[in-house]
């Protein structure tokens, strides 16, 4: 993050109110929330990629019930009993299925995480999210060329 960024002073056509630094938010803390705020966004993702293998551990156990129909329709039926018996319904880590790996991410990082890094712009910065980057659009848009705009226009 570059040190212009945080020192930036929007001008009037810049960032709407909600996305204006507070009076008295010194840079530091704008980078500092910034900051906060990105490893959040990392949170995020790691989040939905967790449900992604939740969702598609759970797709390949209900398949694996057409795999044993086969099997067995193909003569196969010790290895389809082995299919039903020792892969189907398998914890995934002991004791645990993916939906209870989810619900104590979520419980117990996750929520704690969005929690605090709310609480971090309520007191910090009046509770207003992406100073950082609004500053950063500021400073990095050519002011009047087209699809530079500081907000968005009305489609009149």
């Amino acid at each position: 993050m570059s040190e212009h960024v945080g020192d930036h002073h929007p001008s009037p056509a810049g960032p709407d109110a909600e996305h204006r630094r507070p009076p008295g938010v010194s840079g530091a803390t704008v980078e500092a929330l910034g900051k906060l705020s990105e490893a959040l966004e990392v949170v995020e993702h790691a989040r939905g990629l967790l449900y992604g293998f939740h969702r598609l551990t759970g797709t390949a156990d209900l398949a694996l019930d057409e795999a044993v129909t086969l099997l067995r329709d193909a003569g196969h039926d010790d290895l389809a009993d082995r299919v039903e018996q020792e892969i189907i319904g398998r914890n995934v880590i002991h004791g645990r299925w993916t939906f209870q790996i989810v619900e104590d991410y979520d419980d117990h990082y996750y929520s704690a995480f969005k929690d605090l890094e709310r609480q971090a712009r309520d007191e910090l910065a009046g509770g207003r999210r992406h100073l950082f980057e609004a500053e950063m659009k500021e400073s990095r848009r050519s002011a009047g060329r087209p699809h530079h705009e500081a907000l968005p226009t009305s489609a009149d």
